[in-house]
């Protein structure tokens, strides 16, 4: 096995315990838990998550006894709480393809994370999916056993689009697997859109916008295509065999996708995220942007609790080594100091329609608000108080912009 990328930090004892001052915190806000599925079908060119297709996997990992290994590091966390406060708010599958793994397997997850934390009423329970990785059945034993939301990786419509990204759908089956949630009992349906692959034309991206607008989701995710070193796609681009996403034209594909959800009653609510209205936005994913704790389970997967932030084995066979010696499966962690919690709540709620308070920012930081406001970048929003104004929020253009806006603002 290949030496790990991940970070290093300080060892995690092998209880997996957390410093009482971080468990402290647990007590004023609720526990998200995300629970990573590392296996693909096929792997995408574009794609650098932690993800592994059959071929890749290798000795010591199976994918017929992951579930039971999960199962082991939500029993040992429960364990490290040791009667802190606890409750989980929302819990998010995510992958890879969960969808790959039988419906009974990812109810014994869940099932799973209320015996070890307990499920609060109403919790927001999400999985995503593949639309080829799913039937109609699968989705209503997902329901039945608990599951409130879906996801489906959509990508596109198009069909040369599709092919560019190693989708294995075909353009109509994440229409007809959002007909089938809705028919299963899934109130909560999302839609995964990427705009950007190579010959990809405007027209294109307006066919699976109002493709996706059509199918009726309750929200849209739409994302730029990222170039990550080491894909097949960063290959490709730097052999000359596929041009590079061009900046000029993810910006206008961007506004077209906001200028269409927004007709269609779908508002935006983060940079790459629209939705009906409140109770349609992501709860887990809103929990990362404002700073709520979070425990990830699986191998690769990070978490996050009152300032201790650590990270799991990357491979599924080391992974599944810590776990049967009855150890913690994470790699290292580190503890962040509360000005690196500052910075990191400016980068994150500054991407929220709800804005950055901008007591959140230094004097200095504050005295540049009024240049981004006068090149139209941020606008305030809110109530006037104490002489300061509200919430910072970004603009159509300061959107399109963010990461510059938020190093003018912290530079």
């Amino acid at each position: 096995m290949s030496p790990s990328t991940l970070p290093d930090g300080e060892p995690v004892p092998a209880s997996g315990s957390l410093p009482s001052a971080a468990l402290a915190e647990l007590d004023h806000r609720p526990l998200g838990v995300y629970l990573h599925i590392p296996f693909c079908r096929t792997r995408c060119g574009y794609c650098d998550f932690n993800t592994y297709t059959a071929a890749e996997l290798g000795p010591g990992a199976s994918r017929t006894d992951y579930v039971d290994t999960v199962i082991k590091e939500l029993r040992l966390a429960g364990q490290a709480l040791g009667g802190a406060p606890s409750g989980v708010d929302t819990v998010f599958v995510g992958g890879g393809t969960p969808t790959l793994l039988p419906p009974d397997d990812l109810v014994r997850l869940l099932d799973a994370v209320d015996e070890a934390f307990g499920l609060l009423p109403g919790a927001e329970i999400t999985t995503e999916s593949n639309p080829e990785s799913v039937t109609a059945g699968d989705l209503a034993v997902l329901r039945r056993g608990g599951f409130t939301r879906v996801s489906f990786g959509m990508q596109s419509a198009v069909d040369h689009v599709l092919a560019v990204l190693d989708r294995q759908h075909t353009p109509g089956r994440a229409v007809e697997a959002v007909a089938e949630a809705r028919a299963a009992g899934f109130e909560q349906v999302s839609l995964d859109l990427i705009y950007g692959a190579p010959g990809e034309s405007l027209a294109d991206w307006r066919t699976s916008l109002e493709t996706a607008i059509a199918a009726g989701p309750d929200h849209l995710s739409a994302y730029a295509l990222i170039v990550e070193p080491g894909t097949r796609l960063a290959a490709d681009i730097r052999a000359g065999r596929t041009p590079a996403p061009d900046e000029d034209e993810e910006a206008d594909k961007y506004a077209l996708a906001d200028e269409l959800l927004e007709a269609a009653g779908m508002r935006w609510y983060e940079l790459s995220n629209w939705a009906r209205g409140e109770d349609q936005r992501c709860r887990h994913n809103l929990g990362y942007w404002t700073g709520h704790a979070w425990w990830g389970f699986g191998p690769g997967a990070h978490s996050h609790v009152g300032g201790v932030r650590w990270w799991n084995v990357k491979h599924p066979a080391a992974y599944a080594q810590r776990l049967a010696a009855g150890a913690s499966p994470a790699h290292a962690r580190e503890r962040l100091d509360p000005d690196a919690r500052r910075v990191e709540r400016v980068l994150l709620e500054s991407r929220l329609v709800t804005g950055l308070d901008p007591s959140a920012l230094t004097a200095t930081e504050r005295a540049r608000v009024s240049d981004l406001v006068e090149r139209g970048l941020i606008e305030r929003a809110g109530h006037q108080h104490a002489g300061e104004s509200g919430q910072l929020v970004l603009t159509l253009r300061g959107r399109l912009l963010a990461d510059a806006v938020v190093r003018d603002l912290l530079d």
